[in-house]
């Protein structure tokens, strides 16, 4: 079993390395491949018309494109295309085979008709996530899907497709989700030996002829007697003849303006949301309607969009009594229902000045809506790296406040939450800013609960590895979450706080340089040039002692080993102790638990304090 499980990451990490890798297929050939996309398909609302320009030659011009994700913002090499619900029409685009890089695929809640290619492997050979689900496909499930063999994530429900579901498909060991439910299927089911139970009757809904666990049993061919065939083929043939009427009679009606169709009821979509009308949520923590919040955020119309990340998407919503909210739609939740009752339960009572307040949240269906407290500046990210130049530059005491009590609210999660929380998720995206520029962690609650006795964790739900440029870089061998990859991201932060460069462009690298933020400051470092570092609106203001004192506090927390990096409690006291002037923070807000392990540790903080307050 250890081998097997060392033989799995060996895999993974080859996989991440050769996608990522400067000498893997990319540029040319990914720029062919979206033209092939926005030739091959209809494009009724010109949601790709509007920003698939290809009169262009610069570096990483592709990035800007509607629903595409790219490996490195100045690289055309694309990661994922996220196409959904755009209204458009046409077969599957065969020419994704030049997208030689591409990781995630969404073409949901679309008008692709046609089959599913029988070598889909060959086209989208490195796929982790295909969602072709909410469209009118046609014809088999392809038994080539199961050599791709990276598949965590596989959605091809509401469908018309017919025939049995490939056995295949069972082979696909990093399959956690799958769903082929409202289509034509008939036949007995996958067995899939290691996927989670996640994979439940739900999977297969509204296929009448399929069976086999978790369905009912497969029954046997059994003998007929001559009349009996008689009688069922007469049955057979008069159900067909109702069916018939039926659908000629609807599309009567439909011509006859009496049936709207849904586009024509919603041009701009939202399939998902349209569906829960109706249903009653189930709701906690607040008295909040799921009503309320289709009503607040106009059926989660795509305008009320304010940002999206591994975790989900967030809508900003206003109440009938003018109340702000943000709503969280979340992506994929793993959990069932009683699980995630339970953690929202928990996550509800967990109360800190830096933690962005769980308001309430809504079940229905499949779907899982939190709901937040508006956050007026939004995030620390779009704030930082504004692309409005009447925006003034953000002052350094500003940023040494977020950062300390960003690092406080961390620091707390860690250390002094019942049950310890790791985040395993951190940006300067997922640090909210209130009116009064008051920093509050959010989509902490997403993360897995830390075990009170054992700290680690499991390994990534999906085989996700965070966001782009935040990643500990252990995370590519061990898989698993740790609370010294939390101390990583957040040095990320710091390092964006101080440089005012993003995590994986930096503009003031030289032209030739293809690094992230990490390599360029250790570029620098090796040549003595760190201060070089600092970004150019905080020099000549006095502070360049702090600034600088913030930015090996940042290296430290990026270096390569996890057990060189300092915890999350010390971050925070070395920032309490840099902005000492400032009273960012009390003497007592955050505590250490001193057990085994720590009982040398206050000591070497104490030292550690002096000299950054000395350098």
């Amino acid at each position: 079993m250890i081998r097997s499980h060392i033989f799995e990451c060996c895999i993974r990490v080859l996989v991440w390395l050769l996608l990522s890798s400067k000498f893997s297929h990319g540029v040319q050939s990914d720029i062919d491949c979206l033209r092939s996309i926005r030739e091959s398909l209809q494009d009724p609302f010109n949601y790709l018309s509007a920003t698939w320009n290809f009169n262009n030659n610069t570096e990483g011009f592709i990035c800007k494109f509607t629903g595409v994700d790219c490996w490195h913002p100045d690289e055309n090499k694309v990661l994922n295309i996220h196409l959904s619900d755009m209204g458009l029409k046409g077969e599957f685009p065969r020419g994704l085979q030049n997208c030689t890089s591409i990781t995630g695929l969404d073409l949901s809640s679309n008008e692709l008709s046609g089959p599913i290619p029988d070598n889909i492997a060959s086209i989208v050979t490195f796929i982790t996530s295909l969602d072709l689900s909410g469209n009118k496909l046609t014809g088999s499930i392809p038994s080539n899907l199961s050599f791709c063999s990276y598949l965590n994530v596989l959605k091809l429900d509401h469908n018309q497709l017919t025939g049995q579901i490939p056995g295949e498909i069972g082979n696909l060991n990093r399959l956690r989700t799958f769903s082929v439910a409202n289509n034509q299927l008939s036949g007995p089911v996958p067995i899939f030996r290691n996927a989670s139970n996640t994979i439940n009757a739900d999977s297969y809904a509204n296929n009448p002829g399929l069976c086999g666990p978790p369905l009912e049993r497969c029954l046997g061919v059994t003998k007929k007697s001559h009349s009996g065939a008689i009688i069922g083929g007469a049955i057979a043939g008069a159900t067909v003849v109702a069916i018939g009427v039926v659908i000629c009679l609807l599309l009567y009606l439909r011509k006859a303006g009496v049936i709207k169709s849904k586009k024509d009821d919603d041009p701009e979509g939202n399939k998902w949301a349209r569906s829960l009308k109706g249903i009653k949520g189930t709701k906690a923590i607040s008295k909040m309607k799921l009503n309320d919040l289709l009503k607040a955020t106009n059926n989660f119309h795509k305008e009320n969009i304010i940002g999206s990340g591994r975790t989900g998407t967030m809508y900003k919503a206003l109440l009938e009594d003018g109340t702000a909210l943000m709503v969280k739609r979340l992506q994929d939740s793993q959990r069932s229902e009683k699980e995630f009752l339970s953690e929202m339960a928990t996550l509800g009572s967990v109360k800190h000045p830096n933690l962005l307040p769980l308001l309430g949240f809504c079940i229905a269906s499949k779907e899982r809506l939190v709901v937040y407290e508006n956050m007026a500046n939004g995030s620390l990210y779009n704030y930082l790296h504004s692309e409005n130049e009447d925006k003034k530059p953000m002052e350094w005491t500003l940023r040494l406040k977020i950062g300390t009590r960003a690092a406080k609210g961390f620091a707390w999660l860690h250390h002094n939450c019942n049950p310890r929380i790791l985040h395993r998720n951190i940006s300067s995206k997922c640090i909210m800013l209130d009116a009064k520029f008051e920093p509050r962690i959010s989509d902490f609650g997403l993360a897995r609960l830390m075990n009170p006795i054992d700290t680690h964790l499991s390994t990534f739900v999906n085989g996700e590895f965070g966001d782009l440029g935040y990643v500990a870089p252990e995370y590519g061998r061990t898989l698993r979450a740790t609370p010294k990859g939390d101390v990583y991201s957040f040095g990320i932060v710091l390092l964006e706080l101080v440089t005012g460069e993003k995590p994986t462009h930096v503009s003031r690298a030289r032209e030739d340089f293809r690094g992230n933020l990490v390599d360029w400051v250790a570029e620098l470092s090796a040549k003595g040039q760190l201060h070089d570092a600092i970004d150019q609106s905080l020099l000549g203001k006095g502070v360049e002692k702090e600034v600088f004192q913030v930015l090996k506090v940042a290296c430290n927390c990026v270096v390569e080993g996890p057990k060189e990096r300092p915890t999350m409690f010390e971050v925070y006291q070395l920032l309490r102790a840099i902005g000492e002037q400032y009273q960012f923070t009390a003497e007592d807000e955050v505590t250490l638990p001193i057990d085994g392990g720590d009982a040398d540790f206050i000591e070497e903080l104490i030292v550690a304090r002096e000299g950054i307050q000395s350098s």
